[in-house]
């Protein structure tokens, strides 16, 4: 049976192993406190990233570059950066987009949040719901929002990865009423504690979703593997 494997290496930085695919998302590895990686480590098929902030778009072209992979992000974007790398391959999508690489579905979903490159408009930001038969919606920076549901109705993802650190983001309130509204069977918090501006309590979060019956929210442990089989169930 095939498993998805994740890894946290801080922030919203995230590597996936599924479906015979290598994925980080948001490698925000140089300069972040938090990442247990470098990234001249990272061997990727695929870089997904949510929008152009340095703190998600980090080393992603590097990365890319490193290693033939393809990266996936919104259009503006993606059309930036391949004015200036034209050795890079990307798909550049938008909302509610798919892109499919080998056996990987990448979809775009809402975020509510802004983008920016080098102080430039850079497109909007995005959500991503990825995977195969096991699917995984990484929000990016966002805000709750009610088209959440629209996202499990649509997509159904086994495992949703919400930010909780506020200031920028959802904070645990919010990120709550977002972990109800998607009802994905694990809910994973991320974005939290990197800087002092978005210093948040996961286990709070992990305390208020579990009252709901919603979600079981698993707290990561940076560099620690959490395995899932095909069916969705946690393996660890």
């Amino acid at each position: 049976m095939t498993e998805t494997v994740l890894k946290w290496h801080g922030h919203a930085c995230f590597d996936v192993t599924t479906a015979g695919s290598k994925i980080i998302i948001d490698p925000f590895l140089t300069g972040n406190p938090k990442a247990d990686i470098k990234k001249e480590d990272v061997k990727a098929d695929i870089v997904l990233v949510t929008h152009a902030h340095s703190d998600h778009l980090g080393d992603a072209v590097e990365i890319a570059l490193k290693n033939d992979a393809t990266l996936v992000t919104m259009v503006e974007l993606g059309w930036t950066l391949q004015e200036k790398h034209s050795d890079l391959k990307v798909h550049a999508i938008n909302y509610s987009g798919t892109v499919r690489i080998g056996k990987i579905s990448i979809t775009a979903v809402n975020a509510l949040h802004t983008s920016s490159l080098d102080g430039q408009y850079a497109g909007n930001p995005m959500g991503l719901v990825f995977g195969d038969k096991f699917k995984i919606y990484h929000a990016g920076d966002t805000g709750v929002f009610g088209d959440m549901e629209l996202i499990r109705d649509l997509y159904h993802p086994e495992v949703s990865l919400l930010p909780i650190g506020g200031y920028y983001t959802m904070h645990v309130k919010e990120a709550t009423l977002a972990a109800s509204l998607l009802k994905s069977k694990y809910t994973i918090p991320m974005h939290y504690n990197t800087f002092d501006a978005i210093k948040s309590d996961p286990n709070l979060f992990k305390s208020e979703v579990e009252k709901t019956g919603n979600s079981t929210v698993i707290i990561a442990e940076v560099g620690k593997e959490i395995r899932f089989d095909e069916s969705g169930k946690r393996l660890d």
